[in-house]
Protein backbone atom coordinates (compact mmCIF):
# COMPACT_ATOMS: atom_id res chain seq x y z
CA UNK A 1 0.00 0.00 0.00
CA UNK A 2 1.09 3.77 -0.63
CA UNK A 3 2.71 5.13 2.23
CA UNK A 4 -0.08 7.90 2.80
CA UNK A 5 -1.55 9.32 5.77
CA UNK A 6 -4.86 11.19 6.31
CA UNK A 7 -5.35 14.76 6.47
CA UNK A 8 -5.22 15.87 9.96
CA UNK A 9 -8.96 16.25 11.09
CA UNK A 10 -8.23 19.88 12.87
CA UNK A 11 -7.13 20.90 9.28
CA UNK A 12 -10.62 19.81 8.11
CA UNK A 13 -12.23 21.74 10.78
CA UNK A 14 -10.44 24.72 9.75
CA UNK A 15 -11.51 24.34 5.94
CA UNK A 16 -14.89 24.10 6.33
CA UNK A 17 -15.53 26.12 9.61
CA UNK A 18 -17.15 23.06 11.59
CA UNK A 19 -16.35 19.79 11.93
CA UNK A 20 -19.42 17.41 10.62
CA UNK A 21 -18.33 14.14 11.84
CA UNK A 22 -17.33 12.91 8.28
CA UNK A 23 -13.74 11.22 8.15
CA UNK A 24 -11.29 12.76 5.95
CA UNK A 25 -10.31 11.05 2.69
CA UNK A 26 -7.23 8.71 2.61
CA UNK A 27 -4.90 10.16 -0.03
CA UNK A 28 -4.74 13.84 0.98
CA UNK A 29 -0.92 14.27 2.28
CA UNK A 30 1.34 11.95 0.73
CA UNK A 31 4.36 11.50 3.19
CA UNK A 32 6.48 11.86 0.02
CA UNK A 33 5.04 14.76 -0.84
CA UNK A 34 3.86 16.80 2.46
CA UNK A 35 2.53 20.58 1.98
CA UNK A 36 2.90 22.00 5.67
CA UNK A 37 1.33 25.32 6.92
CA UNK A 38 -2.19 26.48 6.22
CA UNK A 39 -5.03 24.55 5.07
CA UNK A 40 -5.48 25.64 1.05
CA UNK A 41 -7.58 29.20 1.27
CA UNK A 42 -11.69 28.27 0.36
CA UNK A 43 -14.36 30.76 -0.11
CA UNK A 44 -17.48 31.86 1.74
CA UNK A 45 -20.51 30.65 -0.71
CA UNK A 46 -24.43 30.66 -0.40
CA UNK A 47 -27.21 28.12 -2.01
CA UNK A 48 -29.15 29.04 -4.58
CA UNK A 49 -31.96 27.01 -5.57
CA UNK A 50 -33.00 27.76 -8.81
CA UNK A 51 -35.62 24.72 -9.79
CA UNK A 52 -37.52 22.20 -7.27
CA UNK A 53 -39.52 19.95 -8.60
CA UNK A 54 -37.15 17.74 -10.54
CA UNK A 55 -38.10 13.92 -9.95
CA UNK A 56 -34.59 12.26 -9.79
CA UNK A 57 -32.11 14.20 -11.77
CA UNK A 58 -29.37 12.84 -12.89
CA UNK A 59 -27.54 15.17 -16.05
CA UNK A 60 -27.55 18.32 -17.32
CA UNK A 61 -26.12 19.84 -20.08
CA UNK A 62 -26.25 23.96 -20.83
CA UNK A 63 -27.24 24.90 -24.25
CA UNK A 64 -25.16 27.90 -25.59
CA UNK A 65 -27.83 30.73 -24.95
CA UNK A 66 -28.23 29.53 -21.42
CA UNK A 67 -31.13 26.92 -21.22
CA UNK A 68 -30.23 23.89 -19.65
CA UNK A 69 -31.41 20.12 -20.44
CA UNK A 70 -32.00 17.97 -17.19
CA UNK A 71 -32.19 14.13 -17.55
CA UNK A 72 -34.71 12.75 -15.07
CA UNK A 73 -34.54 9.13 -14.38
CA UNK A 74 -37.71 7.82 -14.99
CA UNK A 75 -37.25 8.80 -18.60
CA UNK A 76 -38.16 12.43 -19.20
CA UNK A 77 -35.81 15.42 -20.55
CA UNK A 78 -36.78 18.45 -18.81
CA UNK A 79 -36.24 22.17 -20.15
CA UNK A 80 -34.60 25.04 -17.65
CA UNK A 81 -35.28 28.31 -19.55
CA UNK A 82 -34.89 32.05 -17.64
CA UNK A 83 -34.44 29.94 -14.38
CA UNK A 84 -37.68 28.52 -14.85
CA UNK A 85 -38.74 24.83 -15.61
CA UNK A 86 -40.45 24.36 -18.64
CA UNK A 87 -44.23 22.77 -17.74
CA UNK A 88 -43.71 19.66 -20.92
CA UNK A 89 -41.35 17.64 -20.77
CA UNK A 90 -39.10 17.65 -24.22
CA UNK A 91 -40.14 15.57 -26.84
CA UNK A 92 -38.38 12.60 -28.36
CA UNK A 93 -36.17 11.05 -25.70
CA UNK A 94 -35.07 7.59 -25.62
CA UNK A 95 -37.58 4.97 -23.84
CA UNK A 96 -35.81 3.73 -20.84
CA UNK A 97 -36.10 0.78 -18.42
CA UNK A 98 -36.44 2.63 -15.49
CA UNK A 99 -35.73 -0.08 -13.00
CA UNK A 100 -34.07 -0.55 -9.68
CA UNK A 101 -30.84 2.43 -10.20
CA UNK A 102 -31.61 2.10 -14.05
CA UNK A 103 -34.18 4.86 -16.24
CA UNK A 104 -32.49 8.06 -18.56
CA UNK A 105 -29.22 8.97 -17.12
CA UNK A 106 -26.55 10.99 -18.01
CA UNK A 107 -26.54 14.11 -21.22
CA UNK A 108 -23.84 15.67 -23.00
CA UNK A 109 -23.62 17.93 -25.92
CA UNK A 110 -21.53 17.04 -28.73
CA UNK A 111 -18.44 19.65 -28.71
CA UNK A 112 -19.73 20.23 -32.38
CA UNK A 113 -22.93 21.55 -30.84
CA UNK A 114 -23.10 25.13 -32.93
CA UNK A 115 -23.16 23.79 -35.88
CA UNK A 116 -24.31 19.93 -35.65
CA UNK A 117 -27.06 20.67 -32.71
CA UNK A 118 -26.07 16.83 -31.30
CA UNK A 119 -27.20 15.60 -27.95
CA UNK A 120 -25.56 12.63 -26.35
CA UNK A 121 -28.09 10.88 -23.36
CA UNK A 122 -26.94 7.48 -22.06
CA UNK A 123 -30.01 4.82 -20.78
CA UNK A 124 -30.82 1.65 -19.46
CA UNK A 125 -32.33 -0.40 -22.47
CA UNK A 126 -34.38 -3.75 -22.55
CA UNK A 127 -32.52 -6.20 -24.81
CA UNK A 128 -32.14 -9.47 -25.41
CA UNK A 129 -30.64 -11.23 -22.08
CA UNK A 130 -32.04 -8.14 -19.69
CA UNK A 131 -31.34 -4.77 -19.21
CA UNK A 132 -27.92 -2.86 -20.21
CA UNK A 133 -26.51 0.33 -21.07
CA UNK A 134 -27.04 2.13 -24.17
CA UNK A 135 -25.95 5.48 -25.53
CA UNK A 136 -28.46 7.50 -27.77
CA UNK A 137 -28.10 10.68 -29.72
CA UNK A 138 -30.88 13.22 -31.19
CA UNK A 139 -30.51 16.40 -33.06
CA UNK A 140 -31.80 19.90 -31.06
CA UNK A 141 -34.69 22.04 -32.77
CA UNK A 142 -37.32 23.58 -31.87
CA UNK A 143 -36.92 22.83 -28.19
CA UNK A 144 -37.34 18.85 -28.96
CA UNK A 145 -34.76 15.86 -29.56
CA UNK A 146 -35.30 14.89 -33.28
CA UNK A 147 -34.08 12.00 -35.29
CA UNK A 148 -33.06 9.72 -32.21
CA UNK A 149 -30.72 6.95 -32.55
CA UNK A 150 -28.65 4.45 -30.32
CA UNK A 151 -24.50 5.01 -31.58
CA UNK A 152 -23.95 2.09 -29.20
CA UNK A 153 -25.38 -0.37 -27.09
CA UNK A 154 -23.19 -2.10 -24.60
CA UNK A 155 -22.42 -5.87 -24.15
CA UNK A 156 -23.35 -5.81 -20.57
CA UNK A 157 -27.03 -7.24 -20.33
CA UNK A 158 -27.84 -8.64 -17.08
CA UNK A 159 -31.51 -9.06 -14.94
CA UNK A 160 -32.51 -6.61 -12.21
CA UNK A 161 -31.35 -2.56 -12.14
CA UNK A 162 -27.98 -2.35 -10.48
CA UNK A 163 -24.65 -0.29 -11.85
CA UNK A 164 -25.51 1.19 -15.17
CA UNK A 165 -22.56 3.73 -15.00
CA UNK A 166 -23.50 6.38 -16.60
CA UNK A 167 -21.34 9.68 -17.54
CA UNK A 168 -20.67 10.84 -20.66
CA UNK A 169 -17.88 13.38 -21.84
CA UNK A 170 -16.31 14.13 -24.81
CA UNK A 171 -12.49 14.71 -24.74
CA UNK A 172 -10.72 17.15 -26.78
CA UNK A 173 -9.98 15.33 -30.05
CA UNK A 174 -14.02 14.62 -29.76
CA UNK A 175 -13.85 11.19 -28.65
CA UNK A 176 -16.95 9.83 -26.20
CA UNK A 177 -15.75 8.04 -23.15
CA UNK A 178 -18.77 5.90 -21.28
CA UNK A 179 -18.87 4.97 -18.11
CA UNK A 180 -20.31 1.04 -17.53
CA UNK A 181 -20.66 -0.49 -14.23
CA UNK A 182 -20.66 -3.62 -13.10
CA UNK A 183 -24.14 -4.91 -13.20
CA UNK A 184 -23.57 -5.89 -9.60
CA UNK A 185 -22.03 -9.15 -11.27
CA UNK A 186 -18.59 -8.40 -9.94
CA UNK A 187 -16.22 -10.63 -11.68
CA UNK A 188 -17.02 -9.88 -15.07
CA UNK A 189 -15.25 -6.44 -14.61
CA UNK A 190 -12.10 -8.00 -14.82
CA UNK A 191 -13.66 -10.07 -18.24
CA UNK A 192 -12.26 -7.79 -21.52
CA UNK A 193 -14.97 -9.63 -23.49
CA UNK A 194 -17.73 -8.02 -22.53
CA UNK A 195 -18.21 -4.32 -21.31
CA UNK A 196 -19.12 -4.90 -17.82
CA UNK A 197 -17.19 -2.87 -15.41
CA UNK A 198 -15.49 -0.40 -17.88
CA UNK A 199 -15.26 2.57 -19.54
CA UNK A 200 -15.71 2.94 -23.23
CA UNK A 201 -13.81 5.08 -25.48
CA UNK A 202 -16.06 5.71 -28.52
CA UNK A 203 -16.15 8.26 -31.71
CA UNK A 204 -19.07 10.52 -31.92
CA UNK A 205 -20.89 8.03 -34.18
CA UNK A 206 -20.22 5.00 -31.89
CA UNK A 207 -17.82 3.31 -33.52
CA UNK A 208 -14.12 2.15 -32.11
CA UNK A 209 -11.04 5.08 -32.38
CA UNK A 210 -8.14 3.58 -33.87
CA UNK A 211 -5.92 4.03 -30.59
CA UNK A 212 -7.82 2.39 -28.04
CA UNK A 213 -5.66 0.46 -26.31
CA UNK A 214 -7.50 -3.64 -26.91
CA UNK A 215 -7.55 -3.20 -30.50
CA UNK A 216 -5.66 -6.24 -32.16
CA UNK A 217 -5.84 -8.13 -28.56
CA UNK A 218 -8.85 -11.09 -29.54
CA UNK A 219 -9.41 -11.48 -26.16
CA UNK A 220 -10.98 -8.13 -25.37
CA UNK A 221 -13.33 -5.81 -27.09
CA UNK A 222 -11.76 -2.57 -29.08
CA UNK A 223 -14.44 0.07 -27.11
CA UNK A 224 -12.71 -0.72 -23.78
CA UNK A 225 -10.23 2.01 -22.32
CA UNK A 226 -10.10 0.94 -18.49
CA UNK A 227 -11.28 -2.17 -16.67
CA UNK A 228 -11.81 -3.03 -13.42
CA UNK A 229 -14.56 -0.60 -12.67
CA UNK A 230 -17.23 -1.21 -10.38
CA UNK A 231 -19.82 1.71 -10.70
CA UNK A 232 -18.55 5.08 -12.35
CA UNK A 233 -21.06 7.91 -11.92
CA UNK A 234 -18.71 10.57 -12.18
CA UNK A 235 -16.85 11.56 -15.20
CA UNK A 236 -14.99 15.04 -15.99
CA UNK A 237 -12.31 16.30 -18.26
CA UNK A 238 -8.86 17.63 -16.26
CA UNK A 239 -8.44 21.20 -17.91
CA UNK A 240 -5.00 21.44 -18.04
CA UNK A 241 -3.83 17.91 -19.13
CA UNK A 242 -6.86 17.13 -21.17
CA UNK A 243 -7.19 13.75 -19.21
CA UNK A 244 -10.38 11.97 -17.85
CA UNK A 245 -11.00 11.60 -14.61
CA UNK A 246 -13.61 9.57 -12.60
CA UNK A 247 -15.01 8.86 -8.92
CA UNK A 248 -16.62 5.48 -8.39
CA UNK A 249 -18.76 3.65 -5.98
CA UNK A 250 -16.71 1.72 -3.76
CA UNK A 251 -18.27 -1.67 -2.10
CA UNK A 252 -18.70 -1.61 1.72
CA UNK A 253 -16.22 1.79 1.53
CA UNK A 254 -13.40 2.38 -0.43
CA UNK A 255 -15.01 4.75 -3.21
CA UNK A 256 -12.10 6.65 -5.80
CA UNK A 257 -11.46 9.30 -7.16
CA UNK A 258 -9.13 8.16 -9.88
CA UNK A 259 -7.22 9.67 -12.97
CA UNK A 260 -8.34 7.20 -16.02
CA UNK A 261 -5.21 5.68 -17.66
CA UNK A 262 -5.70 3.82 -21.34
CA UNK A 263 -5.71 0.04 -20.70
CA UNK A 264 -5.40 0.06 -16.91
CA UNK A 265 -7.02 -2.24 -14.28
CA UNK A 266 -8.63 -0.42 -11.75
CA UNK A 267 -8.60 -3.47 -9.68
CA UNK A 268 -12.66 -4.32 -9.12
CA UNK A 269 -13.57 -7.18 -7.56
CA UNK A 270 -10.11 -8.60 -6.54
CA UNK A 271 -8.51 -5.78 -4.83
CA UNK A 272 -10.35 -2.54 -2.86
CA UNK A 273 -9.83 -0.67 0.02
CA UNK A 274 -13.85 -1.20 0.88
CA UNK A 275 -15.16 -4.22 1.95
CA UNK A 276 -18.21 -6.62 0.70
CA UNK A 277 -21.57 -6.12 2.05
CA UNK A 278 -21.45 -8.71 4.03
CA UNK A 279 -17.92 -8.01 5.95
CA UNK A 280 -15.91 -10.26 4.30
CA UNK A 281 -12.54 -8.63 3.20
CA UNK A 282 -10.99 -7.44 0.19
CA UNK A 283 -7.65 -7.14 -0.42
CA UNK A 284 -5.86 -3.71 -0.94
CA UNK A 285 -4.42 -2.56 -3.45
CA UNK A 286 -0.64 -3.16 -3.55
CA UNK A 287 2.55 -1.74 -4.76
CA UNK A 288 3.18 -3.99 -7.99
CA UNK A 289 0.16 -5.32 -8.08
CA UNK A 290 -0.51 -4.55 -11.83
CA UNK A 291 -3.86 -2.00 -11.31
CA UNK A 292 -4.18 2.03 -11.08
CA UNK A 293 -4.80 2.65 -7.66
CA UNK A 294 -6.81 5.68 -6.72
CA UNK A 295 -5.60 9.11 -5.77
CA UNK A 296 -8.31 9.56 -3.21
CA UNK A 297 -9.97 6.67 -1.65
CA UNK A 298 -13.11 7.37 0.99
CA UNK A 299 -14.18 4.96 4.02
CA UNK A 300 -16.60 5.03 5.61
CA UNK A 301 -18.55 5.40 1.94
CA UNK A 302 -19.07 8.90 -0.32
CA UNK A 303 -21.39 7.02 -3.03
CA UNK A 304 -20.15 9.25 -5.01
CA UNK A 305 -21.85 10.71 -8.65
CA UNK A 306 -20.91 13.81 -10.39
CA UNK A 307 -17.31 15.47 -10.69
CA UNK A 308 -16.69 18.52 -12.07
CA UNK A 309 -12.77 20.36 -12.69
CA UNK A 310 -13.88 24.39 -11.63
CA UNK A 311 -12.55 26.87 -14.38
CA UNK A 312 -14.37 30.05 -13.25
CA UNK A 313 -13.35 33.28 -11.99
CA UNK A 314 -16.60 33.63 -9.10
CA UNK A 315 -14.25 31.03 -7.01
CA UNK A 316 -10.42 31.95 -8.03
CA UNK A 317 -9.50 29.70 -5.12
CA UNK A 318 -11.22 27.17 -6.20
CA UNK A 319 -9.56 26.62 -8.96
CA UNK A 320 -8.53 23.00 -10.97
CA UNK A 321 -10.05 21.52 -8.15
CA UNK A 322 -12.29 18.80 -8.25
CA UNK A 323 -15.94 18.46 -6.70
CA UNK A 324 -16.94 15.15 -5.87
CA UNK A 325 -21.12 14.73 -5.43
CA UNK A 326 -22.05 12.82 -2.65
CA UNK A 327 -25.12 10.70 -2.30
CA UNK A 328 -24.95 8.77 0.98
CA UNK A 329 -22.65 11.47 1.54
CA UNK A 330 -24.97 14.47 1.60
CA UNK A 331 -22.08 16.44 0.25
CA UNK A 332 -20.20 18.13 -2.55
CA UNK A 333 -16.35 17.00 -1.35
CA UNK A 334 -13.60 19.68 -2.94
CA UNK A 335 -10.32 17.52 -3.43
CA UNK A 336 -7.22 20.11 -4.09
CA UNK A 337 -4.77 18.99 -6.46
CA UNK A 338 -0.87 19.19 -6.87
CA UNK A 339 -0.54 17.42 -10.48
CA UNK A 340 -2.03 14.32 -9.69
CA UNK A 341 -1.55 14.64 -6.02
CA UNK A 342 -4.49 15.43 -3.60
CA UNK A 343 -3.23 17.52 -1.12
CA UNK A 344 -6.43 19.10 0.72
CA UNK A 345 -9.85 18.65 0.52
CA UNK A 346 -13.38 20.23 2.09
CA UNK A 347 -16.79 19.49 3.05
CA UNK A 348 -19.52 21.64 0.94
CA UNK A 349 -23.07 22.05 1.98
CA UNK A 350 -22.79 18.89 4.18
CA UNK A 351 -25.77 20.69 6.61
CA UNK A 352 -28.16 19.84 4.07
CA UNK A 353 -29.10 16.66 4.07
CA UNK A 354 -29.00 16.12 -0.10
CA UNK A 355 -28.00 13.25 -2.29
CA UNK A 356 -25.92 14.59 -4.64
CA UNK A 357 -26.55 13.45 -7.62
CA UNK A 358 -24.75 15.72 -10.18
CA UNK A 359 -22.34 18.57 -9.83
CA UNK A 360 -21.19 20.89 -13.29
CA UNK A 361 -19.34 23.42 -13.74
CA UNK A 362 -20.90 26.41 -15.51
CA UNK A 363 -20.24 28.60 -18.20
CA UNK A 364 -21.19 31.40 -15.89
CA UNK A 365 -18.57 30.52 -13.18
CA UNK A 366 -20.56 29.45 -10.41
CA UNK A 367 -21.03 25.63 -9.64
CA UNK A 368 -24.29 24.10 -10.39
CA UNK A 369 -25.56 20.76 -8.91
CA UNK A 370 -28.50 18.38 -8.64
CA UNK A 371 -29.88 16.47 -5.39
CA UNK A 372 -31.67 12.78 -6.09
CA UNK A 373 -34.90 12.85 -4.52
CA UNK A 374 -38.51 12.67 -6.21
CA UNK A 375 -39.03 16.39 -5.50
CA UNK A 376 -35.16 16.99 -6.97
CA UNK A 377 -33.49 20.21 -6.50
CA UNK A 378 -31.31 22.13 -9.33
CA UNK A 379 -28.68 24.62 -7.38
CA UNK A 380 -25.69 26.69 -7.46
CA UNK A 381 -22.88 27.87 -5.27
CA UNK A 382 -22.41 31.26 -5.52
CA UNK A 383 -19.77 33.58 -3.69
CA UNK A 384 -20.22 35.48 -0.43
CA UNK A 385 -18.74 39.10 -1.43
Amino acid sequence: MRNIRPLPLFALCLLTAACNGTEPAVGIGDDDNDHPGDPTPTHDYTVNELVTGLQNPWGMAFLPNGDILITERPGRVRLVRDGQLQDTPVEGGPSVAATGQGGLLDIALHPDFGANRLVYMTYSKAVSGGITTAVARARWANDQLNDLEDVFVADAAAGGGQHFGSRLVFDRDQLLYVTVGDRGMQDPSQDLTNHIGTTLRLGDDGGVPGNNPFIGDSDARDEIFTYGNRNAQGMALHPETGEIWQNEHGPRGGDELNRMVAGANYGWPEVSFGNHYDGTSIPDPEPGDDTEHPVVHWTPALAPSGLAFYTGDRFPNWQGNAFNGGLAGQRIVRVVLDGDQAIDEEDLIADRGWRIRAVVDGPDGYLYFLTDSANGILARLEPVN
